[in-house]
């Protein structure tokens, strides 16, 4: 079968959320590459499937070619460097425009499951093990491949300016604070130099040991190069919660602090990310009936 040649977004989620309409494609792009059975994973925003016990397939899109180029760059950056396991790119190519990567599969339970389990000893030290691994990708040269893959960090969040207020009133920011936008994000934002972000210290991208400890880091499609602060609030949002002890772990993990003039900076970051949508990432209990959006910035990293 082939791939549709130039699907738009809504067309590419109708073919991802149907497995049976793209896998022959993918058995075949398996088959010049070693073969091997195939399982289709549902998650994700491209479309993924595991090859055997050891590699891991990856088709993007072509309209996402741009994450395509910047996790082939990142793969070959990151691979070997860290103190945990990230893939190791095996093959790339095209099938019917689409980009793909062949890399190796990871060992580890994914921490969506194990973080339930953990006691807050355990998580805390899971944090600073965290914090350490971004201090470690962010000390890495940026290297030529992943600064052309990625958008200009000034176009990057104008682009995200435009499109800030009703990206928050789609996913339901509550109406008090959705008024307070304009003004808050006048305001300025974290600055330094660019460095790598991965964007995936988060449960969705980590594996662990059986003792609760990183195991692997993966998934790096939709990086950029930018500010390092960029970096911490995905572990900020699903992972810190607003719990001051975890805050302190993770943020020391990575040798650095943050200060009361940080917090509403950060926050402004995050409601500019990539994927922002407060109501299904911030964690923190009760933040909706927050007065304002400089409490939630106290709440969010407690000092």
């Amino acid at each position: 079968m082939k791939l549709p040649a130039a699907p738009s977004a809504e067309a590419f989620d109708t073919l991802h959320d149907d497995p049976a309409a793209w896998r022959d494609a993918l058995v075949d792009i398996a088959r010049s590459h070693g073969g091997g059975k195939l399982v289709q994973e549902s998650a994700g925003t491209v479309l993924v499937a595991r090859l055997g016990r050891d590699r891991v397939l990856k088709v993007y899109p072509p309209f996402l070619r741009d994450h395509f180029e910047f996790e082939h760059a990142m793969l070959q950056q990151l691979h070997g460097r860290l103190r945990v396991p990230t893939p190791e790119l095996l093959a790339d190519g095209q099938r019917d425009g689409w980009p793909y990567l062949v890399m190796t599969q990871l060992a580890g339970e994914p921490l969506t499951a194990s973080w339930p389990r953990m006691n807050e000893a355990e998580r805390c030290a899971l944090l600073r093990e965290t914090g350490a691994l971004a201090a470690e990708v962010h000390a890495l040269p940026v290297g030529a491949a992943a600064a052309a893959a990625a958008p200009r960090w000034a176009d990057f969040i104008a682009a995200q300016r435009t499109r800030c207020v009703e990206r928050h009133r789609r996913t339901g920011l509550p109406a008090h604070l959705l008024e307070q936008l304009p003004p808050f994000l006048a305001g300025p934002l974290p600055e330094g130099p660019p460095v790598l972000l991965t964007g995936e210290y988060t449960p969705f991208n980590l594996f662990t040991t059986p003792q609760h400890r990183l195991a692997a880091m993966f998934d790096f499609g939709d990086g950029l190069v930018g500010p390092r602060e960029y970096d911490w609030l995905g572990p900020q949002c699903f992972l810190v919660a607003g719990h001051r002890a975890r805050g302190a772990a993770f943020i020391g993990g990575y040798g650095a602090a943050v200060r009361p003039a940080q917090r509403e900076p950060l926050l402004r970051l995050l409601l500019l990310h990539r994927y922002s949508n407060l109501p299904a990432q911030v964690k923190t209990d009760g933040w909706q009936q927050l007065r304002s959006l400089q409490e939630l910035a106290e709440r969010l990293w407690p000092l």
